[in-house]
This record gives structure tokens, C-alpha cells and sequence, in this order.
């Protein structure tokens, strides 16, 4: 197999308990997340990593192929290693559960990235962002990259920052979308890396690959995505879906 996608599936959420399951337009969210994902053009096969049957339950009902995984992952990294342990694939796309807007281009983009340059080994995609008051909001993380679309670093702050005597315009500022193709390889790489200081003070988990001396390609794409972190968010994403149909 090339290229495989995985949707890791925790069911405990924090801030939204079961919120993969929650009702969308009268699906479970997690199936408009699948069906998006089944739309690729290049995965080869699309599984559910998930560690409560009742989840399994509910995605083998609409027709996914289901992992069962352990409980115990901190991560939706980890869970994903669990599963492509035994599985003979060249590269992996994670696929965020709660993205029920993912477009299948922002898949393939990714995988097409890793399929064509056998140089690289974690693409993601970034989006520049048209309304401001995101720009300071904590929750949409922003990324600058170099020359090549290699990320400089990533941030919960307005980065790059405008400094009061800079002689320059309004910088464009990207969102960070996280969807992440890597290679197998690199994957168990990845996970072995300790947890790094900028991680811990960011909370995200990209920044211990950049610690670590590693590169990450960053693909622009016109599409967007609402993550569902709350019952808010979701109700966002339903305003959204309702106006696009």
C-alpha cells in the first residue's frame, strides 16, 4: 500500500465529551469526516483508530473499517503508530476526527507532497487568514515558513509580529491547518522524539519535530476547516454546512 489515511477517534474529549459522535445534520460528526476522507483521490484505504466500541459500533454501522486501540495514547500521534505498525505503507495522512469540514484537495495535497519529493517526510498546509480578529485568537495557531515552505516555527501568538517602527505593510499572517501526511518511516521517529520544551510551552506537538532538527513542508490551500473543540464550534459548523447546501 503508498498511501493510507487515519482518522484516530478518541472518544474522551475534555472540552466535549463524545463530540465525534455528535449529531451533524443527522450524522454522527466523525462520518461526515470519513466520507470527506473516502473522497481522496489517493489514499488507498481509509481506517477509524478508535479505543470505545461504542464509537466502533457507530462507524462500521456507516459502512468504515474500524482499528480498535488502546486507551491509554496521550496522542492521536501515538494511536496512529499503533495501527501502522503491522501495516506494509509508505505514507500516512492523519486525518483530525473533529474537521468535519476537511476538503479531500487538502488530503491529497499532502500526500501528493510526500508521493513526488522523496526528500520529505512531514507535509502539512497552511491557510492565510482574511479575518483579523483571528489573528490574536489563542485557538487558531499561525505558522511562518521560509523561501521554500519549510515552517519557521508555530504559534498561539500573531506571528510575524509588527513591530511599532516597522516600515512595512500589514503582514500576512497563516493559519495552521492540522492535517499531516508523513512517511512510515518517520512516523516512529516522530513519536521517539521526546517531548521539547517548546512543545510543553506552546502545547503543540509540532514544535518538538522543528526542535528536534527536523523539517516540515507547508502547503498553502484555499480551503478552510472549523475544528470542533465545543458544543459551540459545532453549532458554527452547522450554520456553515446549512448556507453552503
Amino acid at each position: 500500500m503508498d498511501i493510507l489515511g487515519v482518522i484516530p477517534a478518541r472518544y474522551s474529549s475534555t472540552r466535549f465529551e463524545g463530540k465525534i459522535l455528535a449529531d451533524l445534520l443527522g450524522k454522527p460528526m466523525i462520518q461526515h469526516v470519513w466520507e470527506r476522507a473516502k473522497q481522496s483521490l489517493l489514499l488507498d484505504e481509509v481506517l477509524i483508530a478508535c479505543d470505545e466500541e461504542k464509537v466502533a459500533v457507530v462507524c462500521r454501522e456507516f459502512g468504515a473499517k474500524v482499528v480498535m486501540t488502546a486507551k491509554g495514547h496521550t496522542s492521536g500521534t501515538d494511536r496512529i503508530c499503533e495501527v501502522v505498525n503491522p501495516i506494509d505503507v509508505k505514507i500516512v495522512v492523519n486525518i483530525q476526527a473533529d474537521e468535519p469540514l476537511i476538503h479531500p484537495m487538502m488530503i491529497d495535497t499532502v500526500a501528493r507532497a510526500l508521493s513526488e519529493d522523496k526528500t520529505l517526510s512531514v507535509a502539512t498546509l497552511m491557510k492565510k487568514i482574511e479575518d483579523p480578529a483571528l489573528i490574536s485568537n489563542p485557538d487558531v495557531v499561525k505558522v511562518v515558513v521560509d523561501k521554500n515552505n519549510f515552517a519557521l516555527y508555530f504559534s498561539r501568538s500573531p506571528i510575524p509580529f509588527k513591530a511599532r517602527n516597522s516600515s512595512v505593510g500589514e503582514p500576512v499572517v497563516y493559519k495552521h491547518i492540522g492535517l499531516y501526511a508523513y512517511t512510515k518511516d518517520f512516523l516512529f521517529i516522530y513519536k521517539n522524539i521526546p517531548t521539547s520544551s517548546l512543545e510543553k510551552t506552546e502545547c503543540l506537538e509540532q514544535l518538538r519535530i522543528l526542535q528536534d532538527g527536523y523539517r516540515i513542508k507547508v502547503l498553502e490551500t484555499r480551503y478552510d476547516t472549523i475544528g470542533v473543540d465545543t458544543p459551540e464550534d459545532l453549532k458554527q459548523v452547522k450554520i456553515y454546512v446549512e448556507k453552503i447546501k
